[in-house]
């Protein structure tokens, strides 16, 4: 059996032609899927508002469609689900409002994420502290709450505090400051509305709480127990799923694959693990595969 390649080794065998076609962009691509969720996800809320029969079991599915924006939001900060730039960057924008993440601050964030995969001092996902290692940590995660503290957190701070992350570039600062303030007045604006009408508790507000739970488990699994190493197809996981989560994720369980070649679009995410594939170190057989690995490596402490 040969051994597998580092990410930039097994990138460095596709041809020109190969890795010209796996960077293509699509808007058909991106607005056709981008239509079936928006689809179904306004089904999921009509169903709920207007109180049709069985309603409260839609309530789960409508959370994960909202929370599973991240993915969309999180692909539109490389500008690959559309052709079109100016279409990435509104659609992100979007996101941020039901998700509470502010879209440029997010996509200065991520690419941060993306140079210093795992680092444990450089990767602003772990500036919190490491990913969770007992059943406390790992439950509290579970439960988003540490994602709506941080969130709500990093609104204000970017809104009024100083904006002092190395990752921040300085001429991004006064827009980020004024997205967040955007995004208060938009949120002080919904939660009035409630005063009149619970809808948008019903619609939005629930669901989304019911629904974080199911992300934070999808995405712990990115790079979760992954080592802090350099080499992307060992320092992020590919986790093998269904269609159905492929699609919620925007392909984003082929991770492995992404953070190797960021460039390539949802779309053809499946194509270049076909590429990868003999070379992944890092794999779960599913998400209660992966999670139950997990769980097994937690420790009781408090």
């Amino acid at each position: 059996m040969s051994t597998p390649l580092s990410h930039r080794e097994a990138l460095a065998r596709l041809s020109p032609a190969r890795r010209s076609l796996l960077q293509s962009r699509s808007d058909a691509a991106g607005l056709r899927h981008l239509a079936l969720y928006l689809g179904a996800l306004l089904l999921c809320a009509l169903w709920v508002g207007l109180r049709a029969p069985l309603w409260p079991l839609m309530l789960l599915p409508l959370g994960v469609l909202w929370v599973f924006l991240f993915t969309l939001s999180h692909e539109c900060t490389h500008d690959t689900p559309f052709a079109t730039r100016w279409i990435n960057r509104a659609v992100g924008h979007a996101c941020a409002l039901p998700l509470m993440l502010p879209f440029t601050w997010f996509r200065a964030f991520h690419m941060a994420h993306h140079k210093f995969t795992n680092d444990p001092q450089r990767d602003p996902e772990l500036a919190g502290g490491p990913r969770p290692d007992t059943w406390r940590s790992y439950l509290l995660y579970l439960s988003g709450l540490s994602y709506w503290q941080a969130s709500a957190k990093t609104v204000f701070q970017n809104a009024f505090g100083a904006l002092n992350a190395p990752y921040l570039p300085a001429r991004k600062q006064a827009t980020m400051r004024l997205e967040a303030r955007i995004l208060i007045a938009l949120y002080s604006l919904i939660f009035a509305s409630l005063l009149v009408s619970p809808l948008i508790f019903w619609i939005w507000i629930l669901p989304c709480l019911i629904g974080q739970p199911f992300l934070r488990a999808y995405l712990l699994a990115e790079h979760g127990r992954c080592p802090p190493v350099a080499n992307m197809l060992e320092n992020s996981r590919t986790t093998f799923a269904n269609r159905l989560v492929r699609f919620l994720a925007w392909n984003m369980p082929y991770h492995a694959e992404h953070h190797a070649f960021p460039n390539v679009p949802f779309h053809q995410l499946p194509a270049l693990h076909e590429d990868l594939k003999a070379h992944l170190q890092s794999t779960s057989n599913g998400y209660t595969a992966f999670h139950s690995d997990y769980q097994a490596s937690l420790t009781p402490k408090q």
